[in-house]
Formats: C-alpha cells, structure tokens, sequence
C-alpha cells in the first residue's frame, strides 16, 4: 500500500510490474538483463475523487490508455531496484500533482498607465519605421 497524499492511497493489487529490457549504451549486459521496469497502475481500481482523475487523465496525456491504465516506463538506472523506486516515484509524483487544484484565473484589465505606455511604445515604433525610408531628394 503506497500512500500518495493524505487522502489519495494505491492498493497493492492496482499496480502491475513487468520488467523489460532496457535500450541505449551498456554492452553485452544490456541485450541480457531486463532492468527497466513497466509500471502499470490501474486508475480504476485507486479511489479518487472525480476531479483528481479528470486532472490525472489530462496530466498523464498519453501515457493513459483508453482503458484507464497508466503506464509509467522508467529505465534510467542500471539497476532493476533503482527502476523500480523511480517508477514509484514517477508514479506518486503525477498523483500528487494532479491532487492539487489549480488556482482559478480571474480577470484582469490592463491599467491605464500600462495602456499609455503602449501607445508610446507603438509611436515610437512608428516613427522609427517611418524615418528608415530613402531621404526626400530634391528635384530640379
């Protein structure tokens, strides 16, 4: 049983290890030994609340199947148990995250300082832009 937050809990029997061969440098050990481990979490089976699941779903992106399965690959060390904590970790992480409500956005206009200073900077801008054509030549 891991304990993800207060009130956020992954039973044992959600979580599903295989260990598959990692690729990348490594010699001859790495075509021999599966050190990287697949974690797969069934969401399914974890009691959260509605609106954690709709953030995990959306943080998780595709690493969520249509099933409700997420699947975390974590080959980063060369030891099987390091993979592992790593997966786990990967794993309480994204919960943790997705346990967090974000802040709501509230609407804001724009100060009439900000607004003055606009303008400024776009007639500057302008004037600028009109000074770089050819200098006026007098015809005689």
């Amino acid at each position: 049983m891991i304990r993800a937050t207060s009130s956020i809990v992954i039973e044992d029997s959600a979580i599903e290890e295989s260990f598959i061969r990692a690729g990348g440098p490594g010699g001859q050990n790495v075509n021999k030994v599966a050190t990287a481990v697949q974690l797969r979490l069934d969401v399914r089976k974890v009691d959260l609340p509605e609106g954690v699941r709709e953030r995990l779903t959306r943080l998780a992106g595709r690493r969520m199947t249509e099933e409700g399965i997420l699947v975390i690959e974590a080959s980063r060390f060369r030891h099987r148990e390091r993979n592992r904590t790593d997966a786990m970790e990967r794993v309480v992480a994204l919960l943790r995250s997705a346990a967090r409500r974000p802040k709501p956005r509230r609407k804001t206009s724009p100060t009439a300082a900000s607004r003055q200073r606009r303008l400024q900077a776009k007639k500057r801008r302008a004037d600028r832009k009109r000074l770089r054509g050819s200098a006026p030549t007098s015809e005689q």
